[in-house]
């Protein structure tokens, strides 16, 4: 990146944090702060240890540095501006989640693509906090990152003091890590026809016994459930000689159990009665081999993968002194901006259109190597060379380090 370009970029940064909402994180002056400065690239330095005593002072700050990327502790600190971590003494931290579409397997190259495809990972993140966590609502900020992700910010006070093994065991929890599929599932024995009964009357109640899911109404134990119903009714609409591939190599599927099966496919109470967590298969032998495939595949179908969690570093979820981005700054790889969301609002957004923060405005540049990006449902193609175009498109091309202001 040339000096022009910083120059360019700098001070389309300072005009629009004059007039940008920038959303404070609550218990401001208990916060760090870190920046990274168009100045010190291409080399990327953090100047951190940094503390505000009010949102005008943070304010003031953007609008005269005009930093490329602003970050945020996620822990309170007594002292956030001390030089070590230990003076600074922790008092306790949000929880964060950071969806990055870097981490996703089989991430397509399309950045709209990318953006969609982690998109529908976070929601499904977001499944996992109000469902099974029971996160309030109001408790829960979700961020749009300005790049190629999402953050959520737990703040609720009941999680400030959680150490980094217990966050870690959350990641392994919405990761499905270590989860084995006999916590979900237990026999039931029945006297007659109706009642439960219990391993006394194992001899004389075997044939009528069933294997239930444990907790069908909630969390592993209802995806488990809505897995193997919704399995069962799409095996039902394949040719029968083409059902059950996954399965029927496990040395328990024998022909008793896939004419069981086949007749629950097409009987909707029994389908219903699996959603309520009654897995009346018969006498099967291999069944828990069986209900390991089952969790195998609902695990790779709801499993969420957050920032660091597939990879030897610590997850941004289980690091306490983590910085996150600034809600309402402008990401400096990208010049889009950093957006908060209501939840409600989040399957609707469109960060190619929504999180744009520059004009349309012509603006000349010189692209180093060609690419193709799609913004404000605009397909720009940019081949190497002097050309013309949108300013939104140029700064974002000059972020990524692709094109230089000017036209030399």
């Amino acid at each position: 990146m040339n000096t022009s370009t910083k120059r360019y970029l700098k001070s389309r940064f300072h005009d629009y944090y004059r007039e940008a909402k920038i959303h404070v994180p609550h218990s401001l002056t208990k916060r760090e702060w870190g920046f990274i400065s168009y100045d010190s690239m291409p080399e990327t330095m953090m100047y951190r240890h940094k503390a505000f005593g009010t949102g005008g002072e943070l304010r003031d700050y953007l609008v005269s540095m005009q930093p490329a990327h602003v970050y945020h502790s996620v822990a309170l600190y007594d002292y956030p501006d001390a030089p070590t971590m230990k003076e600074k003494k922790w008092q306790g931290a949000d929880l964060i989640f950071d969806l990055d579409a870097d981490h996703l397997q089989d991430a397509p190259s399309s950045y709209a693509a990318m953006l969609e495809m982690v998109k529908t990972e976070s929601l499904r993140l977001l499944d996992f906090l109000i469902d099974d966590f029971g996160f309030d609502e109001d408790n829960i900020k979700a961020v749009f990152s300005g790049g190629r992700g999402y953050h959520f910010h737990i703040t609720d006070p009941k999680i400030w003091e959680l150490e980094s093994s217990q966050r870690r065991e959350i990641v392994d929890y919405v990761g499905g890590k270590g989860i084995k599929s006999e916590y979900f599932y237990q026999k039931e024995f029945m006297i007659g026809d109706h009642g439960t009964g219990t391993r006394t009357f194992n001899d004389r109640t075997e044939i009528l016994s069933k294997y239930v899911i444990k907790n069908p109404d909630t969390g592993w134990g209802k995806r488990l459930a809505e897995y193997i119903a919704s399995y069962l009714e799409e095996e039902g609409q394949k040719e029968e000689k083409e059902r059950f591939a996954d399965i029927k190599h496990i040395k328990g599927f024998g022909k008793k159990t896939r004419q069981r099966m086949n007749r629950i496919t097409k009987d909707s109470k029994a389908l219903e009665d699996i959603r309520r967590g009654r897995l009346d298969f018969g006498k099967i032998k291999d069944f828990k081999a069986i209900m390991a495939q089952f969790f195998d595949n609902t695990i790779d179908q709801h499993r969420v993968t957050l920032a660091g969690s597939a990879q030897v570093d610590e997850p941004v979820t289980a690091d306490i002194k983590r910085l996150i981005r600034l809600p309402g700054s402008l990401h400096g790889g990208s010049g889009m901006k950093v957006i908060p969301l209501k939840l409600e609002d989040m399957e609707d957004f469109e960060p190619l259109q929504d999180a744009v923060a520059f004009s349309d405005r012509p603006v000349t540049l010189k692209a180093i190597k060609p690419l193709e990006v799609q913004m404000k449902d605009l397909d720009i193609r940019v081949e190497e060379g002097v050309q013309e175009l949108p300013e939104y498109a140029a700064v974002y091309l000059m972020c990524r380090g692709v094109a230089e202001y000017g036209s030399y």
